[in-house]
């Protein structure tokens, strides 16, 4: 179950010291991909840089990264093992996700890195990772309406909960895009608890004749951009500070090799398909991701006369039809599906492909064809049967994602 507060998490890690610094990024939408982004320039100036984002892909450590390479299995059980026996001889009962961020947090420590990029995992005032008392940098990203039974149903309520990682003399860097609501949210915030500064992108800095004549946009889209940015921003504080014979604008060509699979990721999966077939996997499960990849899919992958076929499974709880809405096109077809358990998260529940497909219908999208949970590969061979050669598209869920690139590493396993 999801246990917000800083009590167990805090006492999981007394006596154990955080002496590296800190990105800490929270937000509903982009959080993962500025911690990606950001990451990566680190690496390219050979700084040594611990990522942790959540939740995991494929295996569970594969959310704690050194130098953009995932933690060794063996050594993540060692330090996860320590950390569960501390919990269980002081009775902390932690969290799943409390666990894994001491986890992370110990690794780092072992590894002697000099930054962390660390990823809030759910709103952050009252987020495990709001731990960290002496970020270098804390960041806001796009927020939506996402989990809004615990952070609030307006998007000021849920701005509370992101600003809630800003700190006493630390400045803040966020998205200038977000509603006024929200930028006064997160100005009232940074003046309450002394912020250093509060940057507010691209209002208060200048990217065009700096960052975008380095990394071309022409591919990108406008969130993509955004994210690169906040990034940019966020590393150029910490290097000002840290290592301040380090040029930001010298890193920025790492940007197109930042690893975050699962967003806007194209990939062939003729281990599964039979064939050199490419698919777009794509995490989005709230209004706004699913908006921006509805438009991403519309600008640059529909062609005349041939519809888009989507994959997609959902957690409990969404409104199935709006967020279908944004996604759905006359003519398109529709394989639902459930993803599979989650490990380490088990209060997350699939929605029912019965009930996806339903949405579908009500939005007038007759056309669809029902494939259960049990037989995933199954579903992806009927996908690429039905989309004869157009586009492929699977989204609704970072679960389905992480069900899919399991298949094929699996079945690429086998093959070889």
């Amino acid at each position: 179950m999801i246990e917000l507060g800083l009590a167990r998490i805090t006492r999981l890690l007394k006596n154990t010291p955080i002496p590296w610094r800190a990105i800490h990024v929270a937000g509903t939408n982009g959080k993962g991909s500025v911690c990606a982004y950001a990451s990566a320039m680190l690496n390219a100036g050979n700084i040594n840089c611990g990522r942790f984002t959540s939740p995991h892909l494929i295996d569970r450590w594969d959310c704690i990264t050194i130098n953009e390479k995932s933690v060794d299995e063996d050594f993540f059980r060692e330090v996860e093992a320590a950390v569960k026996t501390k919990d269980q001889s002081e009775d902390i009962q932690a969290s799943e996700f409390e666990i894994l961020t001491a986890t992370a947090f110990e690794i780092f420590n072992r590894e002697k890195i000099e930054i962390g990029v660390v990823e809030v995992g759910l709103g952050g005032r009252n987020d495990a990772t709001n731990v960290l008392e002496h970020p270098a940098v804390t960041v806001v990203t796009k927020i939506g309406k996402d989990h809004q039974s615990f952070l609030g149903s307006t998007f000021e309520e849920i701005a509370m909960h992101k600003a809630g990682i800003m700190k006493a003399g630390v400045p803040c860097i966020a998205d200038g895009s977000n509603t006024t609501g929200v930028l006064e949210v997160l100005k009232s915030n940074a003046v309450e608890v002394g912020a250093a500064s509060l940057l507010l992108v691209p209002q208060d800095a200048d990217p065009a004749g700096q960052v975008w004549n380095v990394v071309a946009k022409e591919e990108l889209m406008d969130h993509q951009q955004m994210n690169i940015c906040l990034a940019f921003e966020a590393v150029k504080e910490v290097l000002s500070h840290c290592y301040p014979s380090l040029d930001p604008l010298r890193l920025l060509p790492s940007i197109p090799n930042a690893v975050w699979p699962g967003r806007l990721q194209n990939l062939t999966i003729k281990s599964l398909a039979g064939n050199e077939r490419q698919m777009l996997l794509d995490g989005a499960h709230n209004n706004q991701s699913v908006e921006v990849l509805g438009t991403y899919v519309d600008q640059k992958l529909r062609e005349k006369h041939r519809p888009v076929t989507w994959m997609i499974a959902m957690s409990k709880g969404k409104d199935i039809q709006e967020l279908l809405y944004f996604l759905l096109r006359s003519g398109d077809n529709l394989i639902a599906v459930e993803f599979g358990p989650v490990e380490g998260m088990p209060w997350v529940c699939p929605e029912e492909a019965d009930s996806i497909l339903g949405a579908a219908r009500g939005l007038g999208i007759s056309d669809s064809s029902q494939i259960l949970s049990g037989d995933l590969a199954q579903a992806l061979q009927v996908a690429v049967r039905i989309a004869d050669g157009g586009p492929l598209i699977a989204a609704g869920s970072l679960y389905l994602v992480s069900d899919i690139l399991r298949l094929l590493k699996q079945a690429e396993l086998l093959s070889k």
